[in-house]
């Protein structure tokens, strides 16, 4: 009878050892996803370093968006005049060839006139 409850108690202090077995393993699991969790709240603050380089990346895209515009309007004014001195210059190199042609006809003019000048005196 005596080991009956030896048997009994030790009975009962098995399915206690492996209820409490289960208890530990239920607490390394729950150590577990503890530590999970502090793996994502890295990741979170993580992020919130990320999205502050993004809003301070948006803000300077911003301010170069604004100079960019700013420059815009000169630069189109500033090809607008590049392309009228290129204009005057083409009209330069035109008038400039019409008077080397008339350069060259008052060359030949002069020419004739001299030849001419020189048989008037052969006559004489």
């Amino acid at each position: 009878m005596v080991e009956q409850q030896i048997l009994e108690l030790l009975a009962g202090m098995k399915s206690d050892i492996e209820y409490m077995k289960k208890q530990m393993a239920d607490i390394d699991e729950i150590k577990e996803k503890v530590k999970d969790i502090d793996v994502i709240k890295e990741k979170v603050k993580d992020i919130d370093v990320i999205k502050e380089d993004i809003a301070a990346i948006k803000i300077q895209l911003d301010e170069n968006t604004q100079i960019l515009k700013a420059l815009e309007h000169p630069a189109q004014i500033n090809k607008a005049e590049h392309d009228k001195i290129f204009h005057e210059i083409a009209e330069m190199r035109g008038e400039i060839r019409a008077i080397r042609k008339d350069l060259t006809t008052v060359e030949i003019v002069t020419s004739n006139n001299w030849n001419e000048l020189a048989r008037l005196k052969a006559v004489r």
